[in-house]
């Protein structure tokens, strides 16, 4: 049986904190601040939408939560731990232990099949190959593909290929699963299908970040933060002792 998460249960302690972060990016002599100061805090179980207009700095806070980037400025704590001064092999840990990612364009290797892809985060982490056969099963068929562990990207539909990247994401049963528009290239079924998948894995207890510009999600989600110059402009950004 697939190891997950226990049940949504009231935790106190932050698993993710961004406090005063900056991002400034540098285009010749011309400095570009992509945050600027945002503060926010995630508890265990959440499931949080992170909402806002083109260039409000969402993808890059993803970017800085997920490992992806470093900041110019501030901490960022996950699981109590300061992933902003850790080195680019250190974060690449954190990467693989600790997060699932769920992109907009599915980011699936096409030359693998569905299985194969799903095994893909488990080799990095020396999975055992039996373990890594079993676990991808069970995981693509939770989210209702057991019958097409052996077709490849082109031989599946968008929404499918989105839930193999979500079984993806869980290969290595992280704490927390970052989902970037997750159903931004699917028509209206598939998303909602979508969604509900992601729904189902938040009351297991995954902690969920969300990326969205469809304010049709909020009611999926626990908060809604919504961006705008780079830092927080709604009272939703509770904070957390």
């Amino acid at each position: 049986m697939i190891k997950m998460t226990k049940k949504k249960e009231k935790c106190k302690d932050d698993i993710i904190v961004l406090e005063d972060v900056w991002k400034v990016y540098r285009m010749g002599e011309i400095e570009v601040p992509a945050l600027q100061g945002l503060s926010m805090s995630v508890k265990p179980c959440e499931f949080i939408g992170v909402m806002g207009p083109s260039g409000s700095g969402k993808s890059t806070a993803m970017n800085m939560i997920g490992c992806l980037d470093t900041p110019t400025k501030g901490r960022i704590l996950l699981e109590k731990k300061d992933i902003s001064r850790m080195s680019e092999s250190e974060l690449a840990q954190v990467r693989g232990r600790v997060i699932g990612f769920v992109f907009q364009q599915f980011n699936l290797m096409p030359n693998l099949t569905a299985q194969g892809n799903v095994m893909l985060p488990m080799m990095f982490q020396d999975m055992d190959p039996l373990e890594r056969e079993d676990r991808s099963y069970e995981l693509l068929d939770r989210v209702g593909l057991g019958k097409r562990i052996h077709h490849k990207p082109k031989e599946l539909s968008g929404g499918e290929q989105q839930r193999v990247a979500i079984a993806r994401a869980l290969a290595n049963d992280p704490d927390v699963i970052l989902a970037d528009e997750p159903t931004g290239n699917l028509d209206t079924k598939s998303g909602a299908e979508i969604m509900a998948l992601l729904g189902e894995l938040h009351e297991d207890g995954k902690t969920i970040v969300m990326v969205t510009h469809d304010t049709r999600q909020e009611e999926y989600v626990d908060r809604v933060l919504r961006l705008q110059d780079g830092k927080i402009i709604n009272g939703d950004d509770e904070t957390y002792s």
